[in-house]
């Protein structure tokens, strides 16, 4: 995995603790487990390295987490990407109505947004992302129902990203339509996803092909914000519920998934702490050894990352992109962000090795078009004034209170 020097360590810590809004809601959960019909479903390739595996091959495998490394006959190596809330607030979508004017160019350009993170994602085998709106080809909306330009699909794709979580408590924002959209915008630019369905086969588990590891990534979310599917259509989206996830990844193993991946839109707003629901969840979702790395997002602040049952867990990678309003009560943590990246070796005796993650702190440049700003690449820059050095080193002291081991230090 790539290894990129660093601005010296931090010595000051600053913690900000307030309250976010945008995302509140409810908690519930229907417990369903029946996930739908296929066992095996045809997804679009997200990039030249990610191709489909239509058929089951092998059996589930038993995964570990050492940190040593070791190389020989018939290793496999992929590299992975992961990133914060993409939360397509007004004003996000504003400056991207801007960068369109500046191109000569109608509608909403996202693309600059991503540039200067663009490089880490594309050092990666699979970077994903987590979209928390669904899309419209309407006029967009903010808080309560968000629904995010169209536009925004081709700018992840174009950033580097293969592939997104969608469960979240905003997926019914625009009832099923929503969903459609982004689902068939993704599959306009070829990326996939796991979270939402336009169909009930869409909600299976689906297994990826990328650099010869089959890969499964599953996406849910704690609750809907009090909204519903359509009646019958519960397999719309995947609610977080223990036992479901565990079959899940026990249906994508007998798939012939070496390594399932699983994203939590969960945790309390704005809170950096992980709460007891987390843990409860990460706890039994990890038990049972069908699943090898857990991702969450929903805090819009960073969360730690822990071994949970000897498997990585990172609890809250912040925001990604977004525009929480400057308020007494919106925590300055809400503009910082993770781009973790994780090496995943698979021996030739099928055993499979999680790396720990590495931490890459991000911070959204709201003043400057939304750009999502790689930390530690700007403060090793030799033209950076006083000021902005100043406001990344407070960014990147927040993130490293939560996950500065993690950090690279060269």
């Amino acid at each position: 995995m790539p290894r990129r020097p660093i601005f010296p360590a931090v010595l000051a810590v600053l913690v900000v603790a307030a309250v976010a809004t945008g995302c509140n809601g409810d908690d519930g959960n229907d417990g369903r487990t029946d996930v739908g019909a296929p066992t095996s479903v045809t997804v679009q390739p997200a990039a030249a390295t990610v191709t489909t595996l239509l058929a089951p091959t092998i059996s589930s495998s038993t995964s570990s987490t050492s940190s040593t490394t070791t190389t020989g006959p018939g290793l496999r190596r992929v590299t992975l990407a992961f990133s914060g809330d993409i939360l397509v607030h007004e004003r996000v979508w504003q400056s991207a109505e801007h960068y369109a004017r500046d191109g000569s160019a109608p509608g909403y350009d996202f693309r600059p947004m991503f540039a200067d993170i663009a490089p880490l994602l594309n050092s990666v085998d699979l970077a994903v992302c987590h979209l928390e709106t669904v899309i419209t080809d309407q006029p967009p909306s903010d808080y309560p129902f968000y629904a995010a330009p169209a536009e925004i699909v081709p700018a992840i794709k174009a950033a580097g990203y293969d592939n997104c979580s969608t469960a979240s408590n905003h997926v019914f924002d625009k009832g099923a339509a929503g969903i459609d959209a982004t689902l068939d915008a993704f599959d306009a630019v070829g990326l996939t996803q796991s979270g939402t369905a336009r169909t009930k086969a869409e909600i299976v588990p689906r297994v990826l092909d990328v650099n010869g590891v089959r890969i499964a990534h599953l996406s849910y979310t704690y609750g809907y914000n009090g909204l519903e599917p359509p009646e019958g259509e519960w397999w719309r989206s995947a609610k977080i519920y223990s036992e479901r996830i565990v079959n899940d990844a026990e249906r994508a193993r007998s798939m012939g998934a070496e390594l399932v991946i699983v994203s939590m839109h969960w945790g309390k707003e704005p809170l950096s702490g992980i709460d007891r629901a987390q843990r409860l969840w990460a706890d039994e979702i990890t038990r049972g050894g069908l699943v090898d790395l857990v991702v969450g997002h929903h805090s819009h602040v960073v969360q730690g990352i822990e071994q949970v049952n000897g498997v990585w867990t990172v609890f809250g990678l912040g925001n990604h992109l977004s525009d929480h309003p400057r308020q007494d009560d919106y925590p300055a943590a809400s503009q910082d962000g993770l781009l973790v990246t994780v090496q995943v070796d698979v021996h030739a005796d099928g055993r499979v090795e999680v790396l720990p993650p590495v931490a890459h702190p991000t911070w959204v440049d709201r003043e400057n078009g939304h750009v999502i700003r790689d930390v530690l690449a700007e403060l090793r820059r030799d033209d950076l004034g006083d000021a902005a050095r100043s406001v990344y080193a407070e960014s990147l002291a927040r993130t490293a209170a939560q996950v500065g081991s993690f950090i690279p230090t060269e």
